[in-house]
């Protein structure tokens, strides 16, 4: 029997707020344990929540860029637990109105578009962070009360290269927003898996489980392989899913039990009265709309269309903002912008890749890209030295043509110049020459080698190419 496996994920993000969402403690991560809290955060008798306004503001915002419908009233409930992370013993979080319903993440799979629905989008208070070590556990409530929004999508994926592309889109989008930096590795951005099989063909649900302690993409792709392929497996030998929440753990590559899957009743939700309703009116809304930029998938296809780039390179430039903010300003006003676009691509990412680093850290000016690519289609220099000039301009932020000049690597263009280094290599080389005249042409490429080594690569190769077939024929 084929086997169908069903995926919906919970994505949980921290707002780039200065403060809290109900408090005006820091956000600021990294601060040292318990540095950032207060008496609200830390649920202390006798104390009221405020809501951050900045919170909905980016709520409203990522629904604009989602097309969620965005819900007039909404409110908050109480989520009810213990957990030594959570000091109130409950989580201010939202239930039956949500302010953000429906809508869907666009992806690119398999050399197509496809749309994610989502369930819903609500506001929510982060947890504190529990940390173990030998000598004991400990709990950092500096989280406690970070904004988050809990993005819900439905069960429409069907493998995990779906689920990892709907995260790498997501994170695109709230990045391009500014509402999220979207760092798994700081917890800025968490994932939670849902995943179930069914035989092919089928509608009906399988028993899910759900899995946690995923902090990269990959993570996420591997843990879903495994646990679809342990879910075939207890099938196929008879046995039934149990519906739990399991562990990824990343040594031994496996999932693991870590305790039977709570249902939503079992949270005992119920409005919180210390919260008064939200009400949006169209003003609102209207105004967060003009906040909300050109979004990847709309740069990619102006980047085609504007720019004539091909669809792969401008997928890469939009990946990050700060990318193709960079590329469009290198780009501006010059009429090849494929060959700013190929120079970025491939030298600047690849100086910036190999020291794990960001386009923010580079020293390059975007316009020194254009006037290096300048240079290369006046002829005033070849592509070969081209290479050595980005090479100092990434090491010294010096603009090409003042490096050109204090190296003296201006291009050989002079004919008279070129023709009598040409003889001297020929001369040079009379076993080459009687290669060339027995009909081995492939030679020209050794006497080119030669003269662009007496020219120490500044002769003009179209040059040396064009006068060394004319002087090799003569003989």
């Amino acid at each position: 029997m084929e086997f169908e496996a069903v995926i919906g994920l919970e994505v949980h993000i921290q707002l780039l707020t200065n403060t809290k969402i109900f408090c005006s403690c820091s956000t600021d991560f990294g601060a040292p344990p318990n540095t950032h809290i207060c008496p609200v955060c830390m649920g202390m008798p006798g104390v009221l929540p405020v809501l951050n306004k900045k919170v909905l503001d980016y709520a409203i915002k990522l629904g604009l860029a989602l097309n969620c419908k965005i819900n007039k009233f909404s409110r908050f409930a109480r989520k009810n637990y213990f957990y030594p992370d959570l000091p109130k013993g409950y989580q201010i979080s939202q239930y039956e109105l949500p302010i953000l319903e429906g809508g869907h993440v666009e992806i690119f799979v398999n050399g197509e578009y496809k749309k994610i629905g989502l369930e819903r989008i609500h506001m929510e208070e982060d947890a504190g962070k529990t940390i173990h070590r030998p000598d004991g556990s400990y709990v950092d409530f500096n989280r406690a009360g970070v904004p988050l929004l809990e993005i819900v999508s439905l069960p429409v994926m069907h493998s995990p290269q779906e689920a990892g592309e709907y995260l790498r889109s997501l994170r695109r989008i709230v990045r391009y927003l500014g509402i999220c930096d979207g760092n798994m590795e700081e917890g800025s951005l968490r994932c939670d898996a849902n995943v179930s099989i069914r035989p092919k063909g089928q509608t009906k649900l399988g028993t899910k489980t759900e899995l946690k302690n995923m902090n990269s993409f990959r993570h996420v792709e591997k843990a879903l392989e495994y646990e679809i392929q342990r879910q075939i497996e207890v099938v196929e030998d008879g046995g039934k899913i149990i519906q739990q929440t399991r562990l990824w753990d990343e040594k031994t590559g496996m999932t693991k039990p870590m305790r039977s899957k709570e249902e939503a009743y079992e949270y005992r939700y119920f409005p919180d009265p210390d919260l008064v309703p939200i009400f949006i009116d169209d003003e609102w809304i209207e105004r967060i709309k003009d906040e909300v930029p050109e979004l990847p998938r709309q740069k990619l296809e102006r980047f085609v269309e504007e720019y004539g780039l091909k669809e792969e390179d401008a997928r890469v430039l939009v990946e990050e903002k700060s990318l193709a903010d960079y590329f469009e300003e290198a780009a501006k006003g010059y009429k090849k912008p494929q060959s700013i676009a190929n120079w970025i691509l491939s030298e600047l990412l690849g100086y910036l890749n190999k020291e794990n680093k960001n386009i923010e850290d580079t020293l390059i000016k975007p316009n020194h890209i254009r006037e290096l690519v300048e240079l290369i289609d006046s002829g005033l220099i070849s592509g070969k030295i081209a290479k050595t000039v980005f090479g100092k301009m990434y090491e010294t932020a010096k603009s090409p043509k003042q490096i050109v000049e204090e190296e003296g690597l201006v291009q050989i263009t002079d004919r008279s110049q070129i023709e009598g280094i040409v003889d001297e290599v020929i001369k040079a080389n009379p076993k080459a020459v009687e290669q060339y005249k027995s009909g081995k042409k492939n030679t020209i490429g050794f006497f080119v080698g030669q003269v662009m080594k007496k020219t120490k690569g500044k002769a003009n190769p179209k040059l040396v190419n064009e006068i060394l077939a004319s002087k090799l024929e003569e003989l």
